[in-house]
């Protein structure tokens, strides 16, 4: 069975703040044991097509600017999944899906702010995989099939990690309430997710409320439609649902196994 969380990472600055989602995070490392490997599709790994990661040891990436000086400071140092990457490599091109290996591909804040309150120790090996942004729907889909097959192969979970809200324009206080805009699409998307509807969450910017406000760009979208289209048709149920920033969401999903896990306090 294909194990599959959906993350929304929020600010970078998550690690130092308190709020529900750290903890929600924190309790999720306490509650499942890890897995042997993840690959992790991150909304600040932006690409044409799909590339992945293959450095054996890599850096962390500070990719933001104005924070507290002690997030700079901050190490991730998990290992990578070099030869896994490079079969997958091969996998996608074998099913005509373009695909680009980076050897110094570093671990983005999408990547190890969220998974350094998961897996603080960092023991656990990590596949940086980009967002497409040029693909087509279908091209998602068969990407996305081809990532979950892969994972569940090789006995990996795959992992996005973006926000289901992101208008950073439309911020308000850390503690503020949500717009009501924000809310109806951090509805709907998790409606649409728990439904297995990966359809309706790749037409989201006609059928969504409020799409195009809630996601100016899609790259933060993106790892969630991956996830969803990775279980054709199987659900990713909530696990967690908050607001930062007022209007910035922090839903976290989660596919049939790992949400019964979270729920038993096992692994799956």
């Amino acid at each position: 069975m294909r194990q599959v969380l959906y993350l929304s990472h929020g600010s970078p600055d998550l690690v130092l703040r308190q709020h529900p989602a750290r903890d929600f995070l924190t309790e999720l490392g306490r509650r499942l044991p890890p897995p042997r490997g993840a690959l992790v599709v991150s909304a600040h790994y932006e690409t044409p097509e799909i590339r992945l990661g293959t450095a054996s040891a890599p850096e962390t990436l500070h990719d933001f600017y104005g924070f507290p000086e002690a997030l700079y400071h901050l190490r991730y140092p998990a290992p990578g999944l070099p030869e896994a990457a490079k079969r997958l490599a091969d996998r996608l091109d074998a099913r005509g899906l373009t695909a680009r290996l980076e050897p110094e591909r570093p671990l983005d804040h999408g990547v190890w702010s969220p998974l350094s309150l998961v897996w603080p120790e960092a023991r656990v090996p990590l596949m940086p995989v980009s967002v497409p942004m040029a693909a087509s729907h279908d091209e998602l889909r068969r990407y996305a099939r081809t990532l979950g097959e892969f994972a569940e192969a090789e006995g990996l979970w795959l992992i996005g990690s973006g926000a289901a809200t992101h208008n950073l324009g439309d911020r308000k206080p850390f503690a503020a309430p949500p717009d009501a805009w924000a809310q109806a699409f951090h509805d709907w998307v998790r409606d649409r997710a728990a439904a297995g509807d990966p359809e309706a969450l790749l037409a989201w910017e006609t059928r969504a409320p409020a799409g195009r406000h809630a996601h100016p760009t899609a790259e933060h979208l993106l790892p969630l439609l991956i996830c969803a289209a990775a279980l054709e048709g199987e659900p990713l149920r909530a696990l967690h649902e908050s607001f930062t920033f007022g209007n910035l969401s922090m839903l976290m999903l989660a596919s049939p196994p790992l949400a019964e896990a979270w729920e038993r306090g096992t692994a799956a």
